[in-house]
């Protein structure tokens, strides 16, 4: 991996919110969710879909807060338009279950990672 600079990195803006609603998204190549998220009054409810079907259901998902990058353009997949990317690590197995970054306690909707 090449270094990049701290201006860099302040580029990406990580933002937190909390999922209003959650579905599956069975059209898509590989196991997906697709999810709708708060992230406060100034960047409002952006969606995404997200490969995290091995450890989340939609219904589990519903009211918690999860990581994203709100400053990517938006992206087709499929029928659906992502407009943001949510935040996980793989566990490491062979088939690559994505762990959502979440916060530990709650934060205000729209938080930039500091």
């Amino acid at each position: 991996m090449s270094e990049i600079s701290f201006d860099d990195f302040l580029k990406v803006d990580i933002r937190v919110g909390t999922v209003i609603d959650a579905q599956p998204f069975p059209e898509a190549r590989r196991p997906a969710i697709k999810m709708w998220v708060d992230f406060g009054d100034v960047i409002g409810v952006k969606k995404t879909s997200a490969q995290i079907t091995k450890y989340y259901t939609p219904e589990k998902l519903i009211g918690t807060q999860v990581a994203g990058v709100v400053n990517f353009p938006p992206r087709q997949i499929g029928p659906f338009m992502s407009e943001f990317l949510a935040l996980g690590f793989s566990d490491g197995t062979d088939d690559n279950g994505i762990v959502l970054i979440r916060p530990e306690q709650g934060v205000p909707n729209g938080e930039r990672m500091s």
